[in-house]
């Protein structure tokens, strides 16, 4: 990204922080906690926020939901998290875009003693109060395991990735080729393409790498716009479920795919627990309560045989109603 295109980027994220307004003054009011993801337009985010505020409405703290614009820019989160030291926020929880570039504002934030959570996906650096996030290698493993499974034992495979820095997606993604290299009888085709941030560029990646792989038998995308970018480039090239497809996250177009057969099987992380949980921990902490270093909010997987049971059908459309007004 060019510096003026940076510049941009942050004037942008900036006047979102403008329009959703300063907060009280510090030491007045409820608590202040910053809630920063990666970006605000997936369905994961969504309910990632909608935890978020679960938890904010029952601890009586109020929550900041601000993520970078345009999605996944690290200058931009970055700049957010500048803001919210400045404002004097008491806590904050960050969705790091990347996973060593939020290290320094990370660190500023703790200098001021603003303590941080990390959540959803890792950030090197050891000042963190807790890690609030799907096991995201095992997740990758369970999903190449179960493509091998769909394919019966052997077939061609490639995977798409997301982008690079994403240190959750990158688990995920080593984590495929873990639970994929178990097994004998697949050949992989491609590992190293990335979707990139949206979904229309991830469609045309899906296209290439479907045109440069004709024989492709078995797909693994890490996220939910890569999934949603495959999905659509199946479908357009008349390859939808004839192709095995595994997917990651959900939104209402993958459920559609889900089932109509286009989609075989869609690993589901808890966003909306992840949210909650992450909150609800920087809370504990500020309150002088022990936390856990590490937490782990679980994955499932939805396939066509499961996805009507109670428990992956809140997953695949989790309950989005207390954003309503907000």
């Amino acid at each position: 990204m060019t510096i003026p295109t940076r510049r941009a980027a942050l004037a942008l994220t900036l006047a979102t922080l403008a329009a959703c307004g300063g907060g009280a003054e510090e030491g007045a009011g409820p608590r202040r906690l910053a809630v920063i993801p990666k970006g605000t337009s997936h369905e994961f985010w969504k309910a990632v926020h909608a935890g978020s505020v679960r938890a904010g409405d029952a601890a009586g703290v109020e929550i900041q939901w601000v993520g970078p614009q345009p999605e996944g820019d690290r200058e931009a989160q970055i700049g957010v998290v500048e803001t919210m030291i400045t404002r004097g926020v008491d806590g904050i929880v960050l969705m790091p875009v990347d996973g060593t570039a939020l290290a320094r504002v990370s660190q500023e934030a703790a200098d001021a003693g603003i303590p941080v959570v990390i959540a959803d996906s890792g950030l090197d650096w050891d000042g963190k109060v807790s890690f609030v996030a799907t096991d995201n290698r095992e997740a990758g493993r369970i999903a190449g395991r179960k493509l091998f499974e769909l394919l019966g034992g052997d077939g061609k495979v490639l995977m798409m990735r997301y982008v690079e820095g994403s240190e959750s997606t990158h688990q995920r993604e080593e984590g495929f080729l873990e639970g994929a290299g178990e097994q004998t009888g697949l050949e992989l085709l491609s590992t190293n393409q990335y979707a990139g941030n949206t979904k229309e560029g991830a469609q045309s990646v899906a296209e290439n790498l479907l045109t440069a792989h004709p024989g492709v038998t078995g797909i693994f995308c890490s996220n939910e716009s890569a999934t949603h970018g495959m999905l659509r480039a199946l479908e357009a090239a008349g390859l939808a479920g004839k192709v095995r497809f595994v997917g990651f996250d959900s939104s209402g177009t993958l459920l559609e795919g889900l089932r109509a057969g286009h989609i075989d099987a869609l690993v589901l992380q808890d966003p909306v627990h992840m949210g909650d949980t992450a909150v609800r921990t920087l809370v504990d902490h500020l309150d002088g309560k022990a936390v856990d270093a590490r937490v782990d909010t679980g994955v499932t997987v939805a396939t066509g045989a499961n996805l009507d049971s109670p428990e992956v059908a809140g997953l695949l459309e989790p309950d989005l109603s207390i954003l309503e007004g907000r």
